[in-house]
C-alpha cells in the first residue's frame, strides 16, 4: 500500500494514517526520547571525607538526569503565583506538550485528580477540550482564577469523588482521547518534609492536600494504591479504545523497610486492570527546584528531582 501523504508543514509531512495526533514523523521520532533537552544549560557533572568534592560539586553530582526549566516567577510562570497553593502543580507548558502528542486539535482531555488545573491551562493552550475532577472546590476556584489571569477560556470542571465518576457526569455525554492525571500519592505529602521545602523554610510540617478522608493523599500505602486502580479504571470507561492513560509520579528516598519505587508499584497496580497495557515512560527533570548536598560529606543521598510519567494505553 502507497504512502498517504495529508500536507506538508515547515518540520515535515502530516501523514494521513495518523490518527494519534498532528505531528510529522520528525517531530515524533523526537518525542520518543525518553529524556527531553528542551531548554537552559545542563549542570556540569564531576566526579566524599568519601571524595575530594566542593559542596557545591557534591550537589550537582547527585542531580538524577538532565533537563527542563520552567520558570515560577514573572510572565512565563503561567500564573504560578496562583497554583502554588497547591502543594504538586504541573506546568501547563509541559502538559501542554503531553496533550499535543497524545490527541489531535479538539481532542478531548479527562483529569480525574485535576488540583489547580494544569492539565486544563494546557488543553487551552494546545486548542482541546478539557473536563477536571477534584475533591477540593478551593483548588478548582484557583483554576479558574490562574485561567482568567491568563486569559484562557475556561474548561469544564466538577467537585466531587474521582472514585463515584457515574455519579459526576453522563457517561453519554463524554468519550475522552486522554487520560491525564498527578494523582495525591497516599499519605506522602502528610509526612514531615525533609527535603528542599525544610531546607528552604526550616518547616516540617505536614502539607496534605486537603483534610478530606476520601482523598488519596490522606490514605496509606495499600488503601491507595487500591483507589487509584479503581479511579483508573472507572475513567477507561470515558476513554476511547487506543486511548491513551498517562500518570505522573515521583519515587521517595529508599528506606530499609521499602525501596519506594512508586513508579513500579503504580504500574503493578494499574496493569491489573483489564485492557490496559503498560507501554513505557518518559522522564520528567525538573530544574526549578533547587539541588541540595543531602549526606555531604559521608554518603551517597539522591536529589529526587526528576519525576516518572507513566504511559498506558487502552487495548481492545
Amino acid at each position: 500500500m502507497s504512502k498517504q501523504i495529508e500536507k506538508k508543514t515547515q518540520t515535515g509531512t502530516l501523514d494521513a494514517r495518523n490518527t494519534l495526533n498532528d505531528l510529522t514523523g520528525r517531530e515524533w521520532v523526537y518525542f520518543l526520547n525518553s529524556i527531553e533537552l528542551i531548554e537552559g544549560e545542563p549542570y556540569l557533572l564531576t566526579g566524599d571525607k568519601l571524595n575530594d568534592l566542593s559542596e557545591e560539586q557534591w550537589t550537582a553530582d547527585q542531580s538524577p538526569l538532565i533537563d527542563t526549566f520552567y520558570p515560577t516567577s514573572g510572565e512565563n510562570s503561567h500564573a504560578h503565583h496562583i497554583r502554588k497553593k497547591h502543594p504538586s502543580p504541573k506546568p501547563p507548558q509541559l502538559m501542554k506538550r503531553l496533550i499535543e502528542f497524545f490527541t489531535k486539535i479538539n481532542g478531548w482531555v479527562l483529569d480525574p485528580f485535576v488540583g489547580v488545573g494544569g492539565t486544563l491551562l494546557g488543553c487551552s493552550m494546545a486548542g482541546r477540550h478539557g473536563v477536571g475532577v477534584d475533591l477540593s472546590q478551593e483548588y478548582l476556584d484557583l483554576y479558574e482564577k490562574a485561567a482568567e489571569n491568563l486569559n484562557l477560556e475556561p474548561q469544564t470542571v466538577y467537585q466531587g469523588d474521582s472514585r463515584r465518576l457515574d455519579n459526576i457526569f453522563n457517561r453519554e455525554n463524554y468519550q475522552f482521547d486522554l487520560v491525564l492525571t498527578d494523582p495525591p500519592y497516599g499519605d506522602m505529602l502528610s509526612r514531615k518534609r525533609t527535603g528542599e521545602r525544610k531546607k528552604r523554610t526550616g518547616d516540617d510540617s505536614p502539607t496534605p492536600f486537603t483534610s478530606d478522608e476520601d482523598d488519596l493523599g490522606n490514605m496509606g500505602a495499600d488503601q491507595f494504591y487500591e483507589a487509584l486502580k479503581s479511579v483508573i479504571a472507572q475513567s477507561m470507561e470515558f476513554l476511547k479504545v487506543k486511548g491513551y492513560v498517562v500518570v505522573f509520579c515521583k519515587d521517595l528516598q529508599p528506606t530499609a523497610e521499602h525501596h519506594n519505587l512508586i513508579h513500579a508499584d503504580v504500574v503493578n497496580a494499574l496493569t491489573g486492570i483489564p485492557n490496559l497495557r503498560f507501554r513505557g515512560y518518559k522522564i520528567w527533570y525538573d530544574k526549578s527546584l533547587k539541588l541540595y548536598p543531602f549526606g555531604y560529606p559521608y554518603a551517597y543521598v539522591s536529589n529526587q528531582l526528576h519525576q516518572f510519567i507513566l504511559i498506558f494505553r487502552k487495548e481492545s
